[in-house]
Order: structure tokens, then C-alpha cells, then sequence
């Protein structure tokens, strides 16, 4: 199943000054993403995994990749096959995993997320194959979660680093239908009514016949069948039209009959004329709110474990995971505290903060910046607007909504001064029509990491409108070291590294701080933000002051810290040191178990009601 006459690449030269060891240890990376395709799969996640999985490799150590849930054929059973080399890093495919990934695919198929022995027995033997002494899970997503606890009963550590919160919520964000915080799961109840997804066959089948077409007759045929099944899907429901095309139905624009004349009135409050008429159907549902101390009501809650169907028996479980592991590795404090509220022993969780090769960049080229010291913009000598941006998708937990909302709120006077920036990855045509009144938003697409970094040139602001627990979102992470002011919904882990105005922490810049803080999904307060920093209420730092008061974390770094968690755990005592002389004996003496597992005795007890 490997690429047919694709050429090995060299593995990558440690660049000049990087540390090499000179005691390799094999590392076996798990997640469901392509480990090469970085962020174009997988997102943030995977390029989070990759990166860091390049870095260990360059350092002279010996990383494999296994990705499960997403490979298909029509050969009976799940199978492993060695499908590239990517930097060094001999990267595998388990082709029909009975969990599919992402998530959202295996949401109906909680029997075998919760224990499949099965594939775990086949993990298990490609770990042992490839003489693995240590694993670094960043997403289970496609793997079961009896995984952890079969693995470690071999005596092979397990770090499990958690980019969102799958382990106890098998819709991975909190996030009820998509749209609102999950404060109370009601023991799994809520979970029935969350997700409606195709049952698992039809995806898996989908998958099989386009993917069998790929490796078979290439892109062309893939794209074919995978038009066909579109097409056939859209004439069930009613969507299909004709050429695939509809006219530009817009009314003229109002002012159609003015020329250029501005003259009748002084009192215009700038929006165009053009206009769209806009079905009901096509808007986005409305994102949840949350109150601004939401963390500290879900933190506080009591109902976590309660247990009334097979979901609420999975998170118990997933908890019972984390419990199993070696170390659990969040990158932020939040997520540690999430997790603990839930089960997890205090001593198996530790705040691990991400590096990013990019973010380095960024970095660097704001500190080589000839304006690095300059204060970006104020209202008063000012000769531009207010350049504010969103980079991200338009995915409803992002919440680009929340900021399409926001922006007709404002004053006209003070949306005039401004100029937004929107970088969103996806179907953005529906955002576009309701804001095209307003010649104050540019919709510019998707974008990379390249792109990224000539973007900081571009903006002072930058706007995170999210409705989620988010964990550390590289978004919130580049626009810090970019040097960036930052406007967040208070959820999740970015209160952990933003400063408000004037707050604890913010002395180390005057006061000024890095950001502001407003309660998630709450566009009146969105606008409230906006508007304090374009009237001048609040003053932009320059970006060596950002940087003054931002907790940012190297990529170096961030590879030695995990190189130092692995090194440890390997050369501990007990299973983890046994770990260390895998290579040597052969075999795992643990076996898989499916049977039934017992919270362990510090662990609260799931209670049925």
C-alpha cells in the first residue's frame, strides 16, 4: 500500500546549533492525521504533532508514526502498511480501523471507541515490531480507548498529549450541537440528541470506494467518483442545480442613480448599497453564550461523572485512560484543570506549552522589525483606520459568527475607523453577503503558514471570537509573537496568556498589558472591545511590549522538554523502566484485556440516577 515508485526522502540536517543525542530512544507517534500533510490535515493538532515529531527526529532520534481511522480498502480485516517516509520519520497506515476518524465519524459507535481488542492487539504487535521503547499519543481519534491500558501493561510508557478534549467528550470540544459550551452532559443524555452523523458503515464504505479509486487509477478517478457521490447525495436532498450554478440574484444597489455625487448627505454612515436578500435557511445557527466566568462554573461543577448510557460509561473510561498513562501533557493550565475536575490523578498531568518552528519566525522577524518598538496606532495621530483581524475557518467553534454580528453593532463613527481583516478557511460566501454593506471587511480566504507570516505586517489587532473551551490555539500563540494585541472570549485556556489593561501581570509593560477579555459568544460585548481600543480608551502596546508581558515558549525548547519527558519515564523504575529494555526482549507480557475496568479508588464513582 505504500506509494508506488515514490522517492525516500533524506531526512532533514540537524540545522547549525541544534542539539543531537547521543542516546537515541525509538519514539512511536499516534494520531489520525497524514503526520506530512501538517496542518492541512488535522489542523493545529497536526502540525502541533509533526513539527514536533520532526524536531525529535532531527535530534538524532529514531520516530515512527501510526495513523489509524481514515484508510480504507476492500481487503477483508484491518491491516498495517508502511506508507512514506516524511523527514526522516517512517510513517504507517492502518487501512479498516473499526473506529473511523475524525470524531464526528464514529460518534454513533461507542462500543468499539470504548474497547475493541482487536485493533489494539494489531497496535500493539506493530509496536513491538518496530521496537518501540516509548509513545507519544496526540490524538486517538480512530484507535480505541482500552489502547492506553493495554500498552502500559506491556511496561512501554504512553505520553498522551490532549489538543482537545476526546478523552472525555467523544464530540471533542464541549461543545453541545456544535454551537453551545456542554456545561452539563447529563450523564450522557444530552450526547444522544448532540450529533447526527451518517452511521459508521456508509462512511466507511464511502471511504473504501473512493480511496480504492485513488490508489487504483489516481486523482482523476477519485475526483470522478467522488463527484458522482456528491451528486448523488445532493439529488436526495434536493440540492442539485443546474451547471452547479445560480445568477446573481441581488436587488440594484440603492444608490444606483447617484453616480459619484456625495453631496446630498453629510450624514451617511458609510455602508454601500448593495444589498442581498438573504433566506433564513442560509444563516448560520445563533452561537451560545457564555456568562464571563464560565471556567470557573464548569471547574465547579459536580456532575461530571454521572453516568446514564453508554456515553457517560465512555467518559468514565476515557478518564480511567488519562489515569493509566504515564504523563498526560495538555498545553494548557485549563485543560489540566478540566481533566482533574473530572478523575484525573493530579500527579499524571503536566502543563507542557507548545513550540512552533513558525512561531519562532514570527517571533524573530517582529523583533528585526524596524516598528518593533513603536506603538502600532492611536486614535489621535493617526492617519489610517484600525486594522483588526480574524484568521481562522468557519468552523462555528471559531466563531467567526460571533464577529459578523459584532460589526453592524458599531457605532458608524467608529466602525469608520476601522478596517477588518477576515482570513477564514471554508465556505464563507454566506458571511460575505451580510456584511457586504460594509466596505470596512475584506474577505480574503484560507491561508498558510507562509502567508502568516507576511500577514503580521497587516494588522494591529487581533480578534479570537471563539464559543469553546479552547485549549492554546496557535492562532492566539501567533498573534502574540507576532507581537500582537489580542481581543478573546474569556473560555478555555487563553486567559492563561492573556493580560488585560492594568491587571496582575501587566507591569512588566507599564500596565498596558497584551489584551482584552470578553464572555464567549457575546457580540455586543465583542463590540464593547472594538470600541475601547478605537477610541483610544485602551492603548495599543508596541510589540516589544506585547512580548514584555506574553508567556511564549520556543520551538527548542518545546523539543527538549518532551525529549526530557520521554528520557525520564524511560529511565524511571518499575513498568516504565522496563520499557527501556524492550528492544532487547522482545514480545509484550501484558496482552489485552476487554474485559471490565474499576475506577481507581482516588477516582470519583460514576453515579447512575
Amino acid at each position: 500500500m505504500s506509494r508506488a515508485g515514490a522517492k525516500e526522502p533524506k531526512p532533514y540536517d540537524p540545522p547549525p546549533g541544534w542539539t543531537v543525542t547521543d542516546r537515541p530512544m525509538t519514539i512511536a507517534f499516534l494520531g489520525w492525521a497524514r503526520l506530512g500533510l501538517q496542518g492541512k490535515e488535522g489542523s493545529g493538532y497536526n502540525l502541533s504533532a509533526s513539527d514536533l515529531a520532526s524536531g525529535l527526529a532531527i535530534s538524532g532520534h529514531r520516530v515512527v508514526y501510526l495513523r489509524s481511522g481514515f484508510e480504507y480498502s476492500f481487503r477483508p480485516g484491518p491491516f498495517i502498511r508502511k506508507f512514506e517516509t516524511w523527514r526522516g520519520i517512517d510513517c504507517y497506515h492502518l487501512f479498516n480501523s473499526p473506529n473511523l476518524a475524525p470524531a464526528l465519524f464514529n460518534f454513533k459507535n461507542m462500543d468499539k471507541e470504548r474497547s475493541c481488542p482487536k485493533q489494539t492487539s494489531l497496535v500493539l504487535r506493530w509496536l513491538d515490531e518496530q521496537n518501540a521503547q516509548s509513545v507519544h499519543i496526540h490524538s486517538l481519534e480512530g484507535f480505541s480507548i482500552d489502547l492506553v491500558g493495554a500498552n502500559r501493561r506491556t511496561g512501554r510508557p504512553v505520553v498522551i498529549t490532549t489538543h482537545n478534549y476526546w478523552p472525555v467528550c467523544p464530540q471533542v470540544d464541549l461543545l453541545y450541537n456544535e454551537t453551545h459550551v456542554c456545561t452539563d452532559y447529563e450523564g450522557g443524555k444530552r450526547c444522544e440528541s448532540c450529533f447526527d452523523p451518517a452511521p459508521p458503515f456508509n462512511a466507511k464504505m464511502r471511504r473504501r470506494i473512493e480511496q480504492t479509486a485513488l490508489r487504483r487509477f489516481g486523482a482523476p478517478a477519485a475526483n470522478l467518483v467522488r463527484a458522482l457521490m456528491t451528486t448523488r447525495v445532493k439529488l436526495k436532498r434536493g440540492e442539485f442545480k443546474a451547471n452547479g450554478l445560480e445568477p446573481d440574484d441581488a436587488p440594484p444597489d440603492d444608490e444606483l442613480a447617484l453616480g459619484f455625487d456625495v453631496e446630498g448627505d453629510r450624514s451617511h454612515d458609510g455602508t454601500l448599497g448593495r444589498r442581498f436578500d438573504i433566506d433564513p435557511e442560509e444563516l448560520p445557527p445563533e452561537l451560545g453564550r457564555s456568562p464571563i466566568d464560565q471556567n470557573e462554573r464548569f471547574l465547579g461543577a459536580t456532575h461530571h461523572l454521572k453516568v446514564l448510557n453508554d456515553y457517560g460509561k465512555r467518559r468514565v473510561e476515557g478518564v480511567e485512560m488519562l489515569n493509566e498513562a504515564s504523563l498526560v501533557t495538555p498545553p494548557s493550565g485549563f485543560m489540566c484543570r478540566v481533566y482533574e475536575s473530572m478523575g484525573v490523578r493530579p500527579e499524571r498531568l503536566r502543563q507542557v506549552r507548545l513550540g512552533q518552528p513558525h512561531f519562532d519566525a514570527m517571533n524573530r522577524r517582529t523583533r528585526r522589525w524596524p516598528y518593533y518598538k513603536v506603538r502600532p496606532w492611536d486614535p489621535e495621530s493617526a492617519r489610517r483606520p484600525l486594522r483588526l483581524a480574524f484568521f481562522g475557518t468557519v468552523r462555528h467553534n471559531k466563531g467567526l459568527d460571533v464577529l459578523v454580528r459584532a460589526i453592524p453593532l458599531l457605532d458608524p463613527d467608529i466602525r469608520r475607523r476601522c478596517q477588518f481583516l477576515i482570513r477564514a478557511a471554508g465556505p464563507d460566501t454566506i458571511h460575505r453577503k451580510r456584511l457586504a454593506p460594509y466596505p470596512e471587511v475584506s474577505f480574503l480566504g484560507g491561508y498558510d503558514t507562509d502567508q502568516l507570516l507576511a500577514a503580521t505586517g497587516e494588522f494591529d489587532v487581533g480578534i479570537l471570537p471563539f464559543v469553546w473551551f479552547e485549549n492554546s490555539p496557535l492562532v492566539l500563540l501567533e498573534f502574540l509573537h507576532a507581537g500582537k494585541f489580542v481581543i478573546s472570549s474569556r473560555l478555555g485556556g487563553p486567559p492563561e496568556w492573556v493580560v488585560e489593561p492594568g491587571s496582575e501581570g501587566s507591569g512588566a509593560n507599564g500596565g498596558l498589558g497584551n489584551g482584552l477579555l470578553f464572555p464567549g459568544g457575546d457580540p455586543e460585548a465583542l463590540a464593547e472591545r472594538i470600541r475601547r481600543v478605537a477610541t483610544g480608551e485602551v492603548t495599543l502596546p508596541s510589540p516589544a511590549e506585547v512580548h514584555a508581558v506574553s508567556k511564549l515558549h520556543s520551538y527548542p525548547a518545546h523539543v527538549r522538554e518532551v525529549e526530557s519527558i520521554h528520557r525520564s519515564l524511560l529511565e524511571g523504575s518499575g513498568a516504565e523502566k522496563g520499557a527501556a529494555e524492550r528492544a532487547d526482549r522482545g514480545g509484550h507480557p501484558g496482552g489485552v484485556s476487554g474485559g471490565p475496568r474499576t475506577p481507581p479508588d482516588h477516582m470519583p464513582r460514576p453515579v447512575a440516577r
